[in-house]
């Protein structure tokens, strides 16, 4: 495993959550629950698939996500939760997606240098996007 590997193992499971998450109290708040059951239940299901390596999950929980931000921002549910869940679901995909080009670069290549700009990168958009939702939810 890269020497990284704990750190972007916990960045990605973080973002799932958060993303999870996000679209989870954006629809509970507008009176969605079953909805908002489903939701966790593909989140746990997105999980289970990162844990067995199933790359597809990642592409299917970002086209959910754009779903679900598009229907949440058309019916004017929380902007905030709806960008969020959004933002980190791509950010997931990406991290995913990264990890497998990772995995076909030959071994002289700097990895561990690689994986470490790719996570501040992906560090600051998060931390862009965190303060564009206060940001958000503060004009609501």
């Amino acid at each position: 495993m890269l020497n990284g590997g704990i750190l972007f193992i916990f960045v990605l499971i973080a973002c799932m959550i958060i993303s999870t998450g996000s679209f989870a109290l954006g629809y509970r708040v507008t009176g969605y629950e079953d909805v908002m059951r489903w939701i966790v239940v593909f989140g746990g299901f997105w999980l289970v698939a990162f844990w067995r390596g199933w790359r597809w999950v990642s592409a299917l929980a970002v086209l959910l996500a754009v779903s679900l931000a598009a229907y949440g921002v058309w019916f004017e549910f929380g902007l905030n939760w709806m960008f969020s869940g959004a933002a980190f679901a791509f950010f997931a995909w990406d991290l995913t997606e990264f990890q497998q080009r990772l995995k076909r670069l030959p071994p002289r290549d700097d990895v561990d240098g690689m994986l470490h700009r790719h996570l501040i990168r992906i560090g600051l958009l998060a931390g862009g996007a965190l303060v564009l939702t206060l940001i958000l939810s503060l004009g609501q």
